[in-house]
């Protein structure tokens, strides 16, 4: 068993010290207890410390998917030097979004899998962190008709399901760091950016992978993208 890094005793206090005085400052009705981590699903999500939030402003926390929540644990980890590879150690939850957002993706896979058993043809999902891209995986894993894949580049990551004997499109150039500056889509490792409010992961079908990459700038071609009106002929 691997020794816990973060404890309550010793982190416990630096999350206390460093968020109290953002949430007064900030005029927000909200209490928080920070306690020893727990999950329904640890091969998914098994923090060591989980943050729980209560209080007459929760709904805000909430609100366009999770995103003062999310926001809230980012600054918080930034401020407690937390690594990246160690995020998933902290979890900032209210109402147990995290566990309803995990039992969401997870039905949004199965769907994305059975369009494919159905049409033969790819699913992708719109861009995810790392964390909703492997409940995605793990959903799909014992699917032997299917497979998934992660393909792009930082916050336009996201997964692609494949027929079994379907060849993989090749990855993207690499952008520079310019292009990361231009897209906002949260903290990473954080669950809440791959659709909208209970409207599932958000996802998208196509065809065949194309030799030339002819997206038509991440959609066109590709099929109409579920929770939006359909494209226009061009």
């Amino acid at each position: 068993m691997s020794e816990t890094k973060y404890t309550l005793a010793a982190t416990g206090p630096k999350i206390d010290e460093f968020l109290r005085p953002v949430l007064k400052n900030g005029g927000f009705d909200l209490d928080f207890e920070v306690a020893a981590g727990a999950s329904p699903d640890p091969e998914i999500e098994n923090p060591e410390l989980v943050v729980r939030f209560s209080g007459r402003d929760v709904e805000l926390l909430l609100a366009n998917r999770a995103e003062l929540l999310l926001a809230l644990e980012h600054v918080t980890m930034e401020a407690l030097a937390v690594p990246s590879e160690d995020h998933s150690k902290l979890s900032f939850d209210a109402n147990d979004y995290r566990m309803l957002r995990i039992e969401e993706l997870r039905l949004s896979a199965l769907a994305a899998a059975e369009k494919v058993h159905r049409t033969g043809q790819y699913f992708e999902f719109n861009p995810m962190n790392s964390r909703e891209r492997r409940v995605v995986h793990i959903a799909l894993r014992n699917d032997a008709g299917v497979r998934s894949e992660s393909l792009g580049w930082g916050p336009q990551r996201h997964v692609i399901v494949y027929p079994a004997s379907m060849a993989s499109l090749p990855e993207p150039p690499k952008p520079g760091p310019e292009a990361y500056a231009q897209h906002r889509h949260g903290p990473s490792g954080s669950y809440g950016h791959g659709g909208g409010a209970g409207g599932g992961a958000g996802f998208r079908s196509g065809g065949p992978p194309r030799g030339d990459r002819d997206r038509g700038g991440r959609g066109g071609g590709r099929g109409d993208r579920r929770g939006g009106p359909p494209r226009r002929p061009r």
